[in-house]
Order: structure tokens, then C-alpha cells, then sequence
């Protein structure tokens, strides 16, 4: 079910394939990204650094330095000193080849090393036990074994004050990759092959240099012969760049990794992996899935061997379907959607908004890039021709609803384009959307100002299980009766909908229980407005009591409470002078709403 980023798109890196990258081409305080990538091993050759990339610059003669340095005062400049200050150019070959090959004891393990400013994290594999020499009885002379390779270890070196989670996802990839060759070793020896082949190389260059007496980095040689070496060099590349990483180890395996680092930023920040898991948890049936990318793109991007229940979803998503009606219409399970659009998200592909409808508030994004000639003005004109995209922005600089955006004299083709770039500027992080919230503000008593400040807040004396935050869902159970309903305090699922009518007294004394969460200053204020002299009224306000907190928006209440938007907007008319309703964005999705850097 892992994505190709890559698919479908011309390989124009051919030409720098084998070239190391250009002093700067990575942000050199970027913490997210390694500093280089290292393939270590031990055997009956010792320990030995087979592959490093970017690869330590050769330094030049010692005669060539001299004649250039022709004054005591002049900088030298042959060194880059920045990346030797952050990166690992230090550490000899022989230094790495001691310290990254470990032991057999330490084998399937996390290995995580700090020296100075640069930490090293790796998976070491054990690929067989030492080899026992067995001398023979009859002939004295030990035999004579093929060189075997007994573990190694890719290693990703990172700054020293590079997050935890970063460091974990790090390890992860070292020990997906580890897993991969330990795999193909034991099928076809395709390491043992790979390893003869870089150090056969090294072993040419070194006596080239012995020779010639000009320096030369072995590893620049090994690029174009080695394809495992062509495969680190590519996931270090992809680190720095996207986040995502896709190798096919000897052609068979498929090795998938997404840094989420790198893929879910706001500005110049990453969205740690926490916050977004938090956010995936708080996925409700009545959101949407908006795909980022064409349906077509994104299928082709999927491996041969993914989920049919992916593909199934993809062609039935839309972004006027919320997460329920789209299990409905997939015929699958609510809980594998919610699976399956939580991977989408993770990879970047996908973000959860809310469907589209009318009465959707969109206002534009404090982040959004309103340039005049940026890239996406011009992919926007190109897109939707006879349109501009800074026109378009400009009527969304208040916040309006999609009826309001809609001309009603257009045609049903014209309101269509409309919706599709509402859509378009949505993927691109352009538009955010406001909710209505509600809470309750009780005038204080003019007689007693002090009472107030000694009483808890409504949210601690108010009851009530909160469904919209991350901590009141346990995410994989959203089809349970008990998550689809969101009950009273003091009542039971069913009890909300089984209300007496009328002024019975069970009616009432259900409401007095309802309200008995309140102070009686609070009560009398309430039961002073004139629309709580309908008992329905009334009722109904107590049901939605636990509601008032400023932390449920009106769709949310709506689905829960299975309500029409004009009972609540005509309930919150009724009862305005102790409601103060807000416009913001929703927190659960606010992150998948942001634009990328």
C-alpha cells in the first residue's frame, strides 16, 4: 500500500547521477535531514567502510596548497569548514569502519551513537554467526575459506540536536533497508556480491594512488558500477528533498519510506509526528477526503501488489462526500476508510476537510502565497483559462459562504468550473474553512461580583463526553453506537429522543436535572428568557447544554445529534443573550489545512 512518488515522471537526474551535491544545494541547518548515509560491515576482511556518500572530499597536494598560499595571510579556503563543522568529513573511513561495525551482540538492535555534534543511527544486521576454523587432524595446515561477511550496517548520520522523532524515523528506514538486503543475501548472496564489487574498486584506487600519487575518492568510482551504492545515494537524495523514498532493492524488493518531516510543514516548520497523529485519531464520519492529486496520477503511482480496497476508494472519493457516505458507496467497512484515508494523508496525498455544501465558510489562508506571477498563479490560469487566481483570492479576503461565492444567474457549467477551482485552491492550501462554536456567557450578578471569580468554569462544571477532541476517540472504533451519539450527563443514549412532551412532570423534572449543572444565578438568568417558557425550547437547550463550550462546531452537533442546521441556528437566535457564538477553524483539521513550504 506504499506509494511512487516517482512514477509516471521522466528520470531527468540521469545526468547527475553519479555527481555529489553542490556546496548549499541542502539546507545546512535543516535538522530533518541527514548529513550523509554509510554502509559498514564486518567479516573475516575486519571491519570495512564499503560505501559513504556524500563522499569525504579528496584533499588536494600538499605542493599545489603551497604554491596557492603564496602569502601567511591568506584564507585558506580549500576546506569547506561549515559542512566539517555539522557533517561527518572528519571521521576517516578507518574511525567509521571501527566505531559504526558492532558487535554480534548488538545486532537487530537500535544503534545510536553521539560524538561531538554528529549522531549515527542504525540498524546492524547479523547476516551468520562468525565461522569456525576447524583444523584437520591429518593435515596440519588450516584451510583456506572464502571471505564471508558476517553483519553490517547502514547507517544515517545526523546533527547531534536532531528530534527524537526524527531520529526514529531514521532507524526505521535503516532497519527497512537492512531487512531488504538481509533478504536477497540469503536468496542470491546479492550483498555478499555488491560488497566484493566496492571493495575490489577500492582496492584499485588505492593502488592507483600509490602509483600516480594523485589522490582520488574511490567512492565516486563505485557509483556507476554498484547498483546498492546507486540505492543509498537515492535515498539520502530523496531525504533532502521530498521525504519520500522508494528503492527496489536488486530490482525485487520494494523499500518504502515517507519522512513526514518533510511532507507536512507550516512555513518553515514541520508538523511533528504527534500532532499528526493525534489529528488522524480525530477523524470523523462526517468529514471528507480531499485528494491532493488526479486520480489517474494517483493510481499510477500505486505498486502493482497494493490494496484493491485503495484503489476502490480513490475512484469513489469526492470532496462532497463525507467519510460515511463514501464507505457506503465503496461498500467497505467505516473503519478500513478510516484506515485507508489516514495512510493517504500520512503519505501527502491526501487532506481531510469537510464536504463541500452551500452553507461551507472559506476565508483566505494567512499562509497562501498571493504573488501575481508565482507558480500557481500560472497554473491556476493554465487550468482554468480566463481566469486569474489573484481575482479569484480576493473574493475570499472575508470570509463568504459558497452560496454567497456562487452567481445564480450562471449557468450549471459555469458553477461547476466555480466549485472545481474552490476545490483546486483548497488542495493547494489556499482557503481555509470557518466553523460556527458556540458557548454559553451568563451576565454576572450585579449584586454579588466577587461569587463569579470563585466558581469553576462552565467546561469543569458542565458534563459530557467530548467526541471532537483526539482523546475521547479511540480511533478504529468510530462505527460503535456509543461514538455515533453523543449523549447528556445524566441520560442514557436513547433517553434524549424519548422526552416527554408537553408540561408533564417528568419533562420537567428531566430539564431541572439537566440544568442542575449550572448555579442557580446561571438557572435563573436562562429560564428568565422568553423562549424558555416553550418547555420544547427549553428542553432542547439543556439537551445541547454540554455543547456550549466553544469546542463542538455546528456540524458536529448536527451529526451527533442528528439536527438540521436551521433547528440550531433558531435555538441560538432564541437564547443570543447567553450564547455568543465564534467563527474559527476546526483544530482537528487546521494542519491539513495549512500550505506546504
Amino acid at each position: 500500500m506504499m506509494l511512487n512518488p516517482s512514477a509516471g515522471q521522466p528520470d531527468d537526474r540521469k545526468s547527475s547521477l553519479y555527481s555529489q551535491p553542490q556546496s548549499g544545494a541542502y539546507k545546512s541547518g535543516d535538522k530533518t535531514s541527514p548529513i550523509s548515509v554509510i554502509l559498514v560491515s564486518n567479516g573475516s576482511r575486519g571491519n570495512r567502510l564499503l560505501f559513504r556518500y556524500p563522499f569525504q572530499r579528496v584533499a588536494e597536494c600538499p605542493s599545489s596548497l603551497s604554491a596557492k598560499q603564496r602569502s601567511p595571510y591568506v584564507l585558506n579556503t580549500t576546506g569547506d569548514g561549515l559542512d566539517d563543522q555539522d557533517g561527518d568529513s572528519r571521521f576517516s573511513d578507518i574511525i567509521l569502519a571501527t566505531i559504526l561495525a558492532t558487535k554480534s551482540d548488538m545486532c537487530g538492535k537500535k544503534f545510536e551513537l553521539k560524538i561531538d555534534n554528529v549522531r549515527f543511527v542504525g540498524h546492524p544486521t547479523l547476516l551468520q554467526h562468525p565461522p569456525i576454523i576447524q583444523v584437520s587432524k591429518t593435515d596440519p595446515s588450516p584451510q583456506r575459506e572464502m571471505p564471508t561477511m558476517i553483519l553490517f550496517n547502514v547507517v544515517f548520520a545526523l546533527r547531534a540536536n536532531a528530534d527524537p522523532s526524527v531520529i526514529n524515523c531514521m532507524h526505521n528506514l535503516s532497519r527497512r533497508i537492512a531487512i531488504a538486503l538481509q533478504h536477497e543475501e540469503r536468496r542470491c548472496q546479492y550483498l555478499t556480491q555488491e560488497a566484493t564489487l566496492m571493495l575490489t574498486v577500492q582496492e584499485e584506487i588505492t593502488t592507483m594512488t600509490e602509483t600516480d600519487g594523485s589522490p582520488q575518492s574511490p567512492f565516486r568510482q563505485i557509483l556507476p558500477k554498484c547498483k546498492l551504492a546507486r540505492d543509498l545515494k537515492e535515498a539520502y537524495d530523496s531525504l533532502c528533498t521530498t521525504g519520500v523514498v522508494r528503492l527496489h532493492i536488486n530490482k525485487w524488493l520494494e523499500v518504502s519510506f515517507c519522512l513526514p518531516h518533510k511532507i507536512h510543514r507550516i512555513g518553515g516548520t514541520y508538523i511533528p509526528p504527534e500532532a499528526l497523529e493525534r489529528s488522524l485519531k480525530a477523524i470523523r464520519p462526517y468529514h471528507a477526503l480531499l485528494l491532493l492529486d488526479d486520480e489517474k496520477v494517483l493510481l499510477s503511482q500505486l505498486p502493482l501488489d497494493c490494496s484493491p480496497a485503495m484503489v476502490r476508494l480513490i475512484k469513489t472519493c469526492s470532496a462532497v462526500k463525507n467519510l460515511q457516505q463514501l464507505a457506503q458507496d465503496a461498500d467497505l467497512a467505516l473503519l478500513q476508510i478510516f484506515q485507508i484515508a489516514a495512510h493517504l494523508v500520512y503519505w501527502g496525498k491526501a487532506i481531510i476537510i469537510f464536504p463541500l455544501c452551500e452553507n461551507n465558510v472559506y476565508m483566505l489562508s494567512p499562509h497562501a502565497n498571493i504573488c501575481l506571477y508565482s507558480k500557481l498563479a500560472e497554473q491556476f490560469s493554465q487550468q482554468f483559462s480566463g481566469h486569474d487566481l489573484p481575482s479569484m483570492l480576493a473574493k475570499f479576503s472575508l470570509p463568504v459562504s459558497l452560496a454567497e461565492f456562487r452567481n445564480p444567474l450562471e449557468t450549471p457549467a459555469q458553477e461547476a468550473q466555480l466549485i472545481q477551482m474552490v476545490v483546486w485552491m483548497l488542495q493547494h492550501r489556499l482557503l481555509i474553512q470557518l466553523h460556527t462554536y458556540v458557548c454559553l456567557l451568563v451576565p454576572p450578578c450585579e449584586d454579588e461580583p466577587g461569587l463569579r471569580d470563585e466558581e469553576p468554569p462552565l467546561a469543569a462544571r458542565v458534563g459530557g463526553r467530548s467526541l471532537s477532541t483526539p482523546s475521547a476517540l479511540s480511533f478504529g472504533s468510530p462505527t460503535s453506537s456509543d461514538d455515533m451519539t453523543l449523549t447528556s450527563p445524566s441520560m442514557d443514549n436513547s433517553s434524549a429522543e424519548l422526552l416527554p412532551g408537553g408540561d408533564s412532570p417528568l419533562s420537567k423534572r428531566m430539564t431541572e436535572t439537566l440544568l442542575a449543572s449550572l448555579s442557580e444565578h446561571e438557572r435563573q438568568v436562562i429560564l428568565n428568557i422568553p423562549a424558555a417558557q416553550n418547555p420544547e425550547d427549553l428542553r432542547m437547550f439543556a439537551r445541547l447544554l454540554h455543547y456550549f463550550r466553544g469546542h463542538h462546531h455546528l456540524e458536529e452537533i448536527m451529526y451527533n445529534e442528528n439536527m438540521r442546521r436551521s433547528q440550531l441556528k433558531t435555538l441560538f437566535d432564541k437564547f443570543r443573550s447567553v450564547l455568543v457564538v465564534t467563527n474559527h477553524e476546526d483544530p482537528i483539521i487546521s494542519i491539513f489545512q495549512s500550505p506546504m513550504e
